[in-house]
């Protein structure tokens, strides 16, 4: 599909970017199941990499950059402080790879990224990031968003970054409601996101504290964005999209079984061994940490599971849960509501 930030039919939900997790596996066990909505269809962004890794020719890198037909419509998100070296970049996964569009990531607070002026070190550097933008657009035929925060440490700093990106040619602006300095504590400030929604013309998705499909609804009015982006409530959680357009129709949202949930992570587990091959499977961990996040009784089995090495082991501990009795009716309407919900699997033994 041709992506245009302005024309997509409201609200737009999208995954977020989160390194380390949002690999091409990863958007393709969400795109397994989350069918394309009718209104709204589901867009993707993959987890962020080195701009000057890529123009380098870094192997393990350019690999992280390739697209499987099944995660379009696909964003993918790069990180730097050098224009020319940015646009370079994007320049050669368009060539390479075509992904639907391009996001700019103004806003990581991790050290590692932002002692090099790269993520939310640029909400200091305006005309730095003004350059980034204009380099980008001039190389590259797919919109391109910026990811930012609201502020380096005072959240009023959004409101007059947001305008230089605008300024600068960006298509649209996505949000996450902390400071750099708050890292992920506290609370994301929504409010603050509805006032920077304000000051722009271009779309805004808003970000963080968004776990759960009501949350999601509660977002979108208090914010009054275009749309929202989903991160650490999609971790162990594909359905929530599904959730969420359920709710958005005024349906109940589904409630997942623990046969789907044991479905899903073999199909997950499929996905990551296609992608890093057997050697692979220790990696996924840190995906089965989320899926049985919050569910009781699973303890002795996550023990065995973080110590599997082939997807045999995995898969033998997965099929002994389901036999040995534990409760598969799935949660509750009044459960499937709960801000909990995506982490509540009662198990009987």
């Amino acid at each position: 599909m041709i992506l245009d930030w302005k024309k997509l039919p409201r609200p737009i939900i999208a995954l977020s970017p989160m390194a380390d997790m949002t690999d091409s596996a990863f958007c393709r066990a969400v795109r397994s199941v989350s069918p394309t909505h009718q209104h709204s269809p589901l867009i993707v962004f993959r987890e962020m990499v080195s701009a000057e890794a890529v123009v380098r020719g870094n192997e393990k890198t350019l690999g992280m950059t390739e697209i499987h037909p099944d995660e379009r419509p696909i964003v993918q998100q790069l990180f730097g402080s050098d224009p020319d070296v940015m646009a370079e970049a994007a320049r050669i996964i368009q060539e390479q790879h075509h992904p639907e569009g391009f996001d700019i990531n103004m806003g990581c607070p991790v050290y590692k990224i932002v002692h090099n002026f790269n993520g939310a070190a640029l909400m200091k550097e305006p005309a730095l990031a003004t350059q980034i933008i204009k380099k980008i657009k001039e190389v590259v035929s797919v919109p391109l968003s910026i990811k930012i925060r609201t502020g380096w440490s005072d959240p009023n700093e959004c409101l007059e970054f947001s305008k230089v990106i605008e300024a600068a040619g960006a298509d649209m602006i996505t949000i996450h409601g902390r400071t750099k300095a708050q890292g992920y504590s506290g609370q994301s400030d929504w409010n603050q996101i509805a006032k920077m929604k304000q000051g722009v013309s271009i779309p805004v998705l808003a970000n963080g504290d968004i776990h759960t499909a009501p949350l999601t609804l509660k977002a979108l009015e208090t914010t009054q964005c275009d749309g929202i982006l989903i991160a650490r409530g999609a971790l162990g959680n594909p359905w929530i999209f599904q959730q969420i357009y359920d709710l958005l129709d005024g349906k109940t949202p589904h409630a997942v079984t623990l046969e789907e949930r044991i479905a899903m992570i073999k199909t997950h587990l499929g996905f990551h061994v296609e992608q890093y091959g057997e050697r692979g499977v220790p990696t996924f961990r840190k995906h089965l940490s989320w899926y049985f996040r919050g569910v009781d009784g699973a303890k002795p089995y996550k023990d065995r599971l973080h110590a599997a090495l082939t997807v045999v082991d995995v898969e033998s501990v997965l099929n002994e849960m389901l036999h040995d009795g534990l409760r598969s009716n799935g949660l509750s309407t009044r459960d499937a509501l709960h801000p909990l919900s995506t982490e509540r699997i009662f198990m009987a033994k």
